[in-house]
Protein backbone atom coordinates (compact mmCIF):
# COMPACT_ATOMS: atom_id res chain seq x y z
CA UNK A 1 0.00 0.00 0.00
CA UNK A 2 1.33 3.67 -0.90
CA UNK A 3 1.07 5.15 2.13
CA UNK A 4 0.08 8.92 1.46
CA UNK A 5 -0.50 11.66 4.26
CA UNK A 6 -4.22 11.64 2.82
CA UNK A 7 -4.33 7.98 4.04
CA UNK A 8 -3.55 9.09 7.47
CA UNK A 9 -6.27 11.82 7.66
CA UNK A 10 -9.02 9.10 6.76
CA UNK A 11 -8.07 7.61 10.33
CA UNK A 12 -10.99 9.08 12.37
CA UNK A 13 -8.71 10.54 15.11
CA UNK A 14 -6.52 12.94 12.61
CA UNK A 15 -9.40 14.25 10.10
CA UNK A 16 -9.00 17.48 11.69
CA UNK A 17 -5.38 17.30 11.52
CA UNK A 18 -3.76 19.48 8.32
CA UNK A 19 -1.92 17.38 5.85
CA UNK A 20 1.27 19.09 6.45
CA UNK A 21 1.45 17.71 10.06
CA UNK A 22 0.20 14.23 8.55
CA UNK A 23 3.36 14.36 6.14
CA UNK A 24 5.30 15.28 8.83
CA UNK A 25 4.16 12.31 10.96
CA UNK A 26 4.74 10.22 7.46
CA UNK A 27 8.36 11.48 6.88
CA UNK A 28 9.26 10.35 10.74
CA UNK A 29 7.48 6.73 10.83
CA UNK A 30 9.19 3.55 10.46
CA UNK A 31 7.32 0.65 8.80
CA UNK A 32 7.46 -2.49 10.71
CA UNK A 33 5.98 -6.06 10.06
CA UNK A 34 5.08 -8.12 12.65
CA UNK A 35 4.59 -11.80 11.95
CA UNK A 36 1.23 -13.72 13.45
CA UNK A 37 1.63 -14.30 17.43
CA UNK A 38 5.13 -12.43 18.02
CA UNK A 39 5.02 -10.07 20.49
CA UNK A 40 5.06 -5.86 19.58
CA UNK A 41 5.75 -5.33 23.01
CA UNK A 42 6.32 -7.37 26.46
CA UNK A 43 5.43 -6.38 30.02
CA UNK A 44 8.38 -4.46 31.61
CA UNK A 45 9.89 -3.30 28.59
CA UNK A 46 10.28 0.59 28.15
CA UNK A 47 7.63 2.34 26.17
CA UNK A 48 9.39 2.45 22.54
CA UNK A 49 6.72 4.73 20.65
CA UNK A 50 3.52 5.20 19.06
CA UNK A 51 2.17 2.35 16.83
CA UNK A 52 -0.64 3.04 14.06
CA UNK A 53 -1.84 0.22 12.13
CA UNK A 54 -1.82 -0.20 8.33
CA UNK A 55 -3.05 -4.01 8.24
CA UNK A 56 -3.50 -6.80 10.48
CA UNK A 57 -4.84 -6.82 14.72
CA UNK A 58 -3.73 -7.20 18.05
CA UNK A 59 -4.50 -7.64 21.53
CA UNK A 60 -2.89 -6.19 24.27
CA UNK A 61 -3.11 -8.79 27.41
CA UNK A 62 -2.37 -8.23 31.60
CA UNK A 63 -0.73 -10.73 33.70
CA UNK A 64 -4.01 -11.28 36.33
CA UNK A 65 -2.82 -13.53 38.83
CA UNK A 66 -1.46 -16.99 36.88
CA UNK A 67 -3.30 -16.26 33.95
CA UNK A 68 -3.30 -13.29 30.75
CA UNK A 69 -6.21 -11.17 30.23
CA UNK A 70 -7.20 -9.16 27.74
CA UNK A 71 -8.04 -6.04 28.15
CA UNK A 72 -7.96 -4.36 24.62
CA UNK A 73 -8.07 -5.31 20.80
CA UNK A 74 -6.37 -3.07 17.48
CA UNK A 75 -7.11 -3.27 14.14
CA UNK A 76 -6.48 -1.34 11.09
CA UNK A 77 -6.08 2.47 11.43
CA UNK A 78 -5.81 2.17 15.22
CA UNK A 79 -3.29 3.75 17.03
CA UNK A 80 -1.75 2.34 20.12
CA UNK A 81 1.75 2.55 22.34
CA UNK A 82 3.30 6.22 23.56
CA UNK A 83 0.50 8.89 23.30
CA UNK A 84 2.13 12.47 24.05
CA UNK A 85 1.82 13.75 27.64
CA UNK A 86 1.63 9.90 28.63
CA UNK A 87 3.95 10.04 32.10
CA UNK A 88 4.32 5.91 31.64
CA UNK A 89 7.92 4.67 31.02
CA UNK A 90 7.53 1.27 31.29
CA UNK A 91 4.81 -0.85 29.85
CA UNK A 92 2.58 -2.81 32.67
CA UNK A 93 1.02 -5.14 29.61
CA UNK A 94 2.20 -7.49 26.51
CA UNK A 95 0.80 -6.97 22.72
CA UNK A 96 0.67 -10.18 20.89
CA UNK A 97 -0.14 -9.99 16.96
CA UNK A 98 -3.21 -11.83 16.23
CA UNK A 99 -2.46 -11.63 12.36
CA UNK A 100 0.78 -10.37 10.28
CA UNK A 101 0.79 -6.99 10.98
CA UNK A 102 2.06 -4.02 9.01
CA UNK A 103 2.17 -0.82 10.83
CA UNK A 104 3.91 2.83 11.04
CA UNK A 105 5.81 3.56 14.45
CA UNK A 106 7.04 6.75 15.68
CA UNK A 107 9.90 6.39 17.96
CA UNK A 108 8.82 8.19 21.46
CA UNK A 109 12.49 10.28 21.05
CA UNK A 110 10.54 12.34 18.15
CA UNK A 111 7.65 12.80 19.92
CA UNK A 112 9.41 16.20 21.90
CA UNK A 113 9.99 17.65 18.29
CA UNK A 114 6.38 16.45 17.74
CA UNK A 115 4.95 18.50 20.65
CA UNK A 116 7.19 21.75 19.95
CA UNK A 117 6.33 21.71 16.44
CA UNK A 118 2.84 20.04 15.39
CA UNK A 119 0.67 21.08 17.46
CA UNK A 120 -2.66 19.74 15.64
CA UNK A 121 -1.01 16.43 15.56
CA UNK A 122 -0.15 16.56 19.37
CA UNK A 123 -3.63 17.62 20.32
CA UNK A 124 -5.46 14.90 18.37
CA UNK A 125 -2.85 12.33 19.63
CA UNK A 126 -3.96 13.45 23.18
CA UNK A 127 -7.15 13.23 22.68
CA UNK A 128 -7.03 9.68 21.53
CA UNK A 129 -4.89 8.99 24.50
CA UNK A 130 -7.66 10.73 26.67
CA UNK A 131 -10.71 8.70 25.31
CA UNK A 132 -8.86 5.91 25.77
CA UNK A 133 -8.41 6.24 29.64
CA UNK A 134 -12.41 7.43 29.41
CA UNK A 135 -13.32 4.10 27.75
CA UNK A 136 -10.95 2.16 29.59
CA UNK A 137 -11.95 3.57 32.71
CA UNK A 138 -15.65 3.22 32.56
CA UNK A 139 -15.39 -0.42 31.27
CA UNK A 140 -13.02 -1.48 34.65
CA UNK A 141 -15.26 0.31 36.55
CA UNK A 142 -18.26 -1.66 35.44
CA UNK A 143 -16.27 -4.56 35.16
CA UNK A 144 -15.73 -4.30 39.08
CA UNK A 145 -19.42 -3.43 39.81
CA UNK A 146 -20.26 -6.79 38.32
CA UNK A 147 -17.50 -8.71 39.72
CA UNK A 148 -18.62 -6.94 43.50
CA UNK A 149 -22.29 -7.84 42.68
CA UNK A 150 -20.94 -11.83 41.84
CA UNK A 151 -19.46 -12.11 45.06
CA UNK A 152 -22.45 -10.52 46.94
CA UNK A 153 -25.00 -12.76 44.98
CA UNK A 154 -23.80 -16.06 46.54
CA UNK A 155 -24.89 -14.50 49.96
CA UNK A 156 -27.76 -12.55 49.34
CA UNK A 157 -29.27 -16.06 47.62
CA UNK A 158 -28.93 -17.89 50.66
CA UNK A 159 -30.16 -14.61 52.83
CA UNK A 160 -33.50 -14.64 50.86
CA UNK A 161 -33.84 -18.07 50.91
CA UNK A 162 -33.60 -18.80 54.56
CA UNK A 163 -36.68 -16.73 55.21
CA UNK A 164 -38.30 -17.54 51.93
CA UNK A 165 -38.20 -21.12 52.54
CA UNK A 166 -39.33 -20.37 56.30
CA UNK A 167 -42.90 -18.28 54.87
CA UNK A 168 -43.61 -21.56 52.11
CA UNK A 169 -42.90 -23.77 55.49
CA UNK A 170 -44.83 -21.93 57.66
CA UNK A 171 -47.63 -21.17 55.50
CA UNK A 172 -48.09 -24.75 54.70
CA UNK A 173 -48.01 -25.53 57.95
CA UNK A 174 -50.53 -22.95 59.33
CA UNK A 175 -52.78 -24.17 56.60
CA UNK A 176 -52.34 -27.46 57.80
CA UNK A 177 -53.02 -27.05 61.15
CA UNK A 178 -56.05 -24.90 60.69
CA UNK A 179 -58.00 -28.01 59.50
CA UNK A 180 -58.20 -29.51 62.88
CA UNK A 181 -59.52 -26.21 64.47
CA UNK A 182 -62.93 -27.00 64.06
CA UNK A 183 -62.86 -30.42 66.24
CA UNK A 184 -60.79 -28.30 69.07
CA UNK A 185 -63.67 -25.77 68.69
CA UNK A 186 -66.60 -28.10 69.03
CA UNK A 187 -64.91 -30.44 72.22
CA UNK A 188 -64.04 -26.33 74.01
CA UNK A 189 -68.01 -25.60 73.46
CA UNK A 190 -68.88 -28.72 75.12
CA UNK A 191 -67.43 -27.32 77.95
CA UNK A 192 -69.91 -25.46 80.66
CA UNK A 193 -67.88 -22.86 82.15
CA UNK A 194 -69.41 -19.39 83.73
CA UNK A 195 -68.47 -16.16 82.51
CA UNK A 196 -66.53 -15.59 85.55
CA UNK A 197 -64.36 -18.19 85.00
CA UNK A 198 -63.70 -17.92 81.06
CA UNK A 199 -62.61 -13.96 81.91
CA UNK A 200 -60.07 -14.88 85.06
CA UNK A 201 -58.83 -17.74 82.12
CA UNK A 202 -58.41 -15.21 79.49
CA UNK A 203 -56.62 -12.53 82.18
CA UNK A 204 -54.52 -15.22 83.65
CA UNK A 205 -53.33 -16.50 79.76
CA UNK A 206 -52.61 -13.20 78.45
CA UNK A 207 -50.57 -11.75 81.68
CA UNK A 208 -48.25 -15.23 80.96
CA UNK A 209 -48.27 -14.30 76.96
CA UNK A 210 -47.50 -10.32 77.84
CA UNK A 211 -44.39 -11.21 79.78
CA UNK A 212 -41.81 -8.89 78.75
CA UNK A 213 -38.87 -10.95 79.43
CA UNK A 214 -39.29 -14.67 79.28
CA UNK A 215 -36.63 -16.52 80.84
CA UNK A 216 -33.75 -17.72 78.84
CA UNK A 217 -33.26 -21.45 79.02
CA UNK A 218 -30.26 -23.87 77.67
CA UNK A 219 -31.10 -26.80 76.02
CA UNK A 220 -30.89 -28.91 79.22
CA UNK A 221 -33.20 -26.38 80.98
CA UNK A 222 -35.99 -26.24 78.37
CA UNK A 223 -35.29 -30.37 77.88
CA UNK A 224 -36.14 -30.58 81.81
CA UNK A 225 -39.03 -28.37 81.76
CA UNK A 226 -40.67 -30.19 78.96
CA UNK A 227 -40.10 -33.11 80.52
CA UNK A 228 -42.01 -31.72 84.35
CA UNK A 229 -44.66 -30.17 82.28
CA UNK A 230 -45.33 -33.61 79.94
CA UNK A 231 -45.45 -35.37 83.54
CA UNK A 232 -47.79 -32.89 84.92
CA UNK A 233 -50.05 -33.19 82.21
CA UNK A 234 -50.19 -37.23 81.41
CA UNK A 235 -50.84 -37.59 85.50
CA UNK A 236 -54.20 -35.14 83.87
CA UNK A 237 -54.74 -37.39 81.02
CA UNK A 238 -54.24 -33.98 78.84
CA UNK A 239 -54.98 -35.35 75.30
CA UNK A 240 -51.59 -34.23 73.33
CA UNK A 241 -49.61 -33.54 75.95
CA UNK A 242 -46.15 -33.72 73.83
CA UNK A 243 -47.01 -31.20 71.60
CA UNK A 244 -48.67 -29.08 74.59
CA UNK A 245 -45.81 -29.27 77.10
CA UNK A 246 -43.45 -28.15 73.77
CA UNK A 247 -45.67 -25.45 72.69
CA UNK A 248 -46.18 -24.15 76.57
CA UNK A 249 -42.21 -23.76 77.16
CA UNK A 250 -41.80 -21.83 73.80
CA UNK A 251 -44.46 -19.16 75.19
CA UNK A 252 -43.17 -19.13 78.90
CA UNK A 253 -45.22 -21.51 80.92
CA UNK A 254 -43.85 -22.73 83.94
CA UNK A 255 -45.47 -25.83 86.39
CA UNK A 256 -46.93 -22.83 88.37
CA UNK A 257 -48.63 -21.49 85.60
CA UNK A 258 -50.71 -25.36 85.09
CA UNK A 259 -51.62 -25.64 88.83
CA UNK A 260 -52.87 -21.86 88.14
CA UNK A 261 -55.04 -22.88 85.56
CA UNK A 262 -56.02 -25.88 87.08
CA UNK A 263 -57.92 -23.74 90.13
CA UNK A 264 -59.86 -22.40 87.37
CA UNK A 265 -61.15 -25.14 84.91
CA UNK A 266 -63.10 -27.88 85.97
CA UNK A 267 -61.09 -31.28 85.78
CA UNK A 268 -63.30 -32.69 83.23
CA UNK A 269 -62.50 -29.13 80.58
CA UNK A 270 -58.79 -29.23 81.43
CA UNK A 271 -57.85 -31.85 78.17
CA UNK A 272 -60.10 -29.69 75.68
CA UNK A 273 -58.87 -25.98 77.15
CA UNK A 274 -55.41 -26.84 77.58
CA UNK A 275 -55.85 -28.01 73.38
CA UNK A 276 -57.29 -25.17 72.92
CA UNK A 277 -54.86 -22.84 74.36
CA UNK A 278 -52.27 -25.06 72.55
CA UNK A 279 -53.90 -25.11 69.29
CA UNK A 280 -53.93 -21.06 69.41
CA UNK A 281 -50.50 -20.77 70.37
CA UNK A 282 -49.50 -22.25 67.86
CA UNK A 283 -50.92 -20.58 65.23
CA UNK A 284 -50.00 -17.65 66.78
CA UNK A 285 -45.88 -19.04 66.94
CA UNK A 286 -46.82 -19.41 63.00
CA UNK A 287 -47.87 -16.69 62.44
CA UNK A 288 -44.41 -14.80 64.15
CA UNK A 289 -42.39 -16.92 61.68
CA UNK A 290 -43.54 -15.69 59.19
CA UNK A 291 -44.14 -11.99 59.82
CA UNK A 292 -40.43 -12.16 61.18
CA UNK A 293 -39.22 -13.55 57.53
CA UNK A 294 -41.01 -11.55 55.93
CA UNK A 295 -39.78 -8.57 57.80
CA UNK A 296 -36.21 -10.15 57.04
CA UNK A 297 -36.69 -10.25 53.13
CA UNK A 298 -37.85 -6.70 53.34
CA UNK A 299 -35.00 -5.30 55.36
CA UNK A 300 -32.70 -7.26 52.88
CA UNK A 301 -34.81 -5.82 49.63
CA UNK A 302 -34.57 -2.56 51.24
CA UNK A 303 -30.49 -2.95 52.19
CA UNK A 304 -30.23 -3.61 48.34
CA UNK A 305 -32.32 -0.77 47.46
CA UNK A 306 -30.00 1.48 49.43
CA UNK A 307 -26.64 -0.35 48.77
CA UNK A 308 -27.17 0.27 44.79
CA UNK A 309 -29.09 3.88 44.99
CA UNK A 310 -31.78 2.57 42.58
CA UNK A 311 -34.10 5.07 43.56
CA UNK A 312 -32.25 8.26 43.95
CA UNK A 313 -30.56 10.20 40.75
CA UNK A 314 -26.64 10.07 39.63
CA UNK A 315 -25.39 13.22 41.18
CA UNK A 316 -23.74 14.51 44.48
CA UNK A 317 -26.33 15.00 47.49
CA UNK A 318 -26.19 14.87 50.70
CA UNK A 319 -26.41 11.71 53.05
CA UNK A 320 -25.65 9.80 56.08
CA UNK A 321 -23.04 7.90 55.62
CA UNK A 322 -24.01 5.08 57.81
CA UNK A 323 -26.97 4.21 55.78
CA UNK A 324 -24.34 2.97 52.84
CA UNK A 325 -22.16 1.07 55.38
CA UNK A 326 -25.02 -0.52 57.32
CA UNK A 327 -26.61 -1.36 53.77
CA UNK A 328 -23.34 -3.08 52.66
CA UNK A 329 -22.63 -4.65 55.66
CA UNK A 330 -26.19 -6.44 55.43
CA UNK A 331 -25.26 -7.41 52.26
CA UNK A 332 -22.29 -8.90 53.36
CA UNK A 333 -24.39 -10.70 56.26
CA UNK A 334 -23.24 -14.01 55.21
CA UNK A 335 -19.89 -14.22 54.58
CA UNK A 336 -19.41 -12.02 58.05
CA UNK A 337 -21.21 -15.07 59.99
CA UNK A 338 -19.55 -17.89 57.52
CA UNK A 339 -15.96 -16.20 58.58
CA UNK A 340 -16.92 -15.44 62.24
CA UNK A 341 -16.75 -12.11 62.34
CA UNK A 342 -17.50 -10.13 65.11
CA UNK A 343 -18.37 -6.38 63.52
CA UNK A 344 -18.03 -3.22 65.62
CA UNK A 345 -19.47 -0.11 64.44
CA UNK A 346 -18.36 2.74 66.74
CA UNK A 347 -19.95 5.40 64.65
CA UNK A 348 -20.49 8.59 65.80
CA UNK A 349 -24.36 9.35 64.67
CA UNK A 350 -24.13 13.33 65.09
CA UNK A 351 -22.10 13.38 62.20
CA UNK A 352 -23.44 15.83 59.58
CA UNK A 353 -24.33 14.66 56.39
CA UNK A 354 -21.52 14.64 53.59
CA UNK A 355 -22.21 15.83 50.14
CA UNK A 356 -21.51 12.90 47.81
CA UNK A 357 -21.78 10.42 44.92
CA UNK A 358 -23.87 7.42 47.31
CA UNK A 359 -23.79 4.88 44.88
CA UNK A 360 -20.34 5.47 44.57
CA UNK A 361 -19.42 5.37 48.38
CA UNK A 362 -20.75 1.78 48.46
CA UNK A 363 -18.74 1.04 46.34
CA UNK A 364 -15.85 2.09 48.57
CA UNK A 365 -17.41 0.23 51.53
CA UNK A 366 -17.70 -2.82 49.81
CA UNK A 367 -14.19 -2.97 48.23
CA UNK A 368 -12.42 -2.29 51.21
CA UNK A 369 -15.11 -4.41 53.81
CA UNK A 370 -14.51 -7.51 51.52
CA UNK A 371 -11.17 -7.41 51.41
CA UNK A 372 -11.12 -7.06 55.42
CA UNK A 373 -13.12 -10.07 55.21
CA UNK A 374 -10.80 -12.06 53.27
CA UNK A 375 -7.85 -11.01 54.89
CA UNK A 376 -9.19 -12.27 58.33
CA UNK A 377 -10.24 -15.84 56.04
CA UNK A 378 -6.81 -17.48 57.32
CA UNK A 379 -7.65 -16.81 60.81
CA UNK A 380 -11.19 -18.62 61.32
CA UNK A 381 -12.74 -15.91 62.88
CA UNK A 382 -11.90 -11.98 63.55
CA UNK A 383 -12.46 -8.75 64.48
CA UNK A 384 -14.00 -6.06 61.74
CA UNK A 385 -13.93 -2.18 63.30
CA UNK A 386 -15.61 0.34 61.62
CA UNK A 387 -15.33 4.18 63.23
CA UNK A 388 -16.44 7.00 62.06
CA UNK A 389 -15.22 10.42 63.44
CA UNK A 390 -15.43 14.58 62.53
CA UNK A 391 -12.08 15.84 61.71
CA UNK A 392 -12.14 19.46 61.32
CA UNK A 393 -14.52 19.58 58.25
CA UNK A 394 -14.11 16.22 56.92
CA UNK A 395 -15.63 13.19 58.03
CA UNK A 396 -13.44 10.35 58.96
CA UNK A 397 -14.01 6.64 58.38
CA UNK A 398 -11.65 3.94 59.73
CA UNK A 399 -11.97 0.47 58.99
CA UNK A 400 -9.88 -2.22 60.69
CA UNK A 401 -9.35 -5.80 60.14
CA UNK A 402 -7.01 -7.98 62.95
CA UNK A 403 -6.15 -10.00 59.82
CA UNK A 404 -2.12 -10.70 59.39
CA UNK A 405 -1.52 -7.93 57.83
CA UNK A 406 -0.43 -6.20 54.49
CA UNK A 407 3.52 -7.31 53.91
CA UNK A 408 6.00 -4.17 53.75
CA UNK A 409 7.36 -5.41 50.37
CA UNK A 410 3.83 -5.22 48.48
CA UNK A 411 2.47 -2.16 50.49
CA UNK A 412 3.36 0.39 47.42
CA UNK A 413 1.75 -1.57 45.26
CA UNK A 414 -1.72 -2.16 46.63
CA UNK A 415 -3.60 0.75 44.61
CA UNK A 416 -1.80 0.08 41.63
CA UNK A 417 -4.44 -1.38 38.84
CA UNK A 418 -4.62 -5.02 38.32
CA UNK A 419 -2.63 -5.52 41.24
CA UNK A 420 -3.92 -8.06 43.28
CA UNK A 421 -2.59 -11.37 45.86
CA UNK A 422 -5.64 -12.97 45.60
CA UNK A 423 -5.84 -16.24 43.98
CA UNK A 424 -7.38 -16.70 39.93
CA UNK A 425 -11.41 -15.49 39.91
CA UNK A 426 -11.03 -13.91 43.24
CA UNK A 427 -9.76 -10.41 42.60
CA UNK A 428 -9.28 -8.41 39.76
CA UNK A 429 -6.87 -6.34 41.42
CA UNK A 430 -8.95 -3.08 40.78
CA UNK A 431 -10.73 -2.66 43.86
CA UNK A 432 -7.84 -0.47 45.52
CA UNK A 433 -7.79 0.77 42.74
CA UNK A 434 -11.14 2.04 41.98
CA UNK A 435 -11.26 2.94 46.01
CA UNK A 436 -8.23 5.80 45.60
CA UNK A 437 -10.26 6.90 42.19
CA UNK A 438 -13.66 7.27 44.09
CA UNK A 439 -11.70 8.93 47.42
CA UNK A 440 -9.86 11.32 44.97
CA UNK A 441 -13.38 12.33 42.61
CA UNK A 442 -15.20 13.51 46.18
CA UNK A 443 -11.57 15.41 46.54
CA UNK A 444 -10.77 13.13 49.85
CA UNK A 445 -7.61 11.23 51.08
CA UNK A 446 -7.03 7.80 51.92
CA UNK A 447 -4.23 5.94 54.39
CA UNK A 448 -2.72 2.48 55.07
CA UNK A 449 -1.30 1.74 57.96
CA UNK A 450 -1.03 -2.02 58.32
CA UNK A 451 1.17 -4.13 61.13
CA UNK A 452 0.54 -8.23 61.20
CA UNK A 453 -2.77 -8.39 63.73
CA UNK A 454 -4.13 -4.76 62.41
CA UNK A 455 -4.81 -3.37 59.16
CA UNK A 456 -6.47 0.36 58.99
CA UNK A 457 -7.73 2.34 55.92
CA UNK A 458 -8.28 6.16 56.99
CA UNK A 459 -10.52 7.13 54.69
CA UNK A 460 -11.39 11.61 54.83
CA UNK A 461 -14.24 13.00 52.86
CA UNK A 462 -14.97 16.68 52.80
CA UNK A 463 -18.44 17.26 54.77
CA UNK A 464 -19.65 19.40 51.52
CA UNK A 465 -17.31 17.70 49.31
CA UNK A 466 -14.95 20.06 48.28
Amino acid sequence: MDLTAEWLQSIEALQEVPLNQLQWLLDHCERLEINQDEYLFKSKDPIKGTYILIEGSFSIYIMQGAELREIARFGPKDIAGYLPFSRGKVLNSMAQALTKIKCLFLPREIADEMIRTQFDLTQALVHVMTTRVRNFTSQELQNEKMIALGKLSAGLTHELNNPAATIVRGSASLLKHLKFTPETFKQLMAIKVSSDTVGQLSEYLFEILNQKEKPHLTMLLRSSLEDDLLEWMNVRQIANAQEAAETFVDFGFNIDNLDTFQTLIPVESMSAVFNWVNNNLITEKMVMDIEEASRRIAHLVGAIKTFTHMDQGQGKQYADIHIGIRSTLTMLQYKIRKGNIVVDEDFDTTLPPVNALVGELNQVWTNLIDNALDAMETNGKGLLVIKTRLDKKCVAVTIADDGPGIPEEIMGSIFDPFFTTKEIDKGTGLGLDIVRRIVKQHNGSIQVISKPGRTEFILLFPINGN
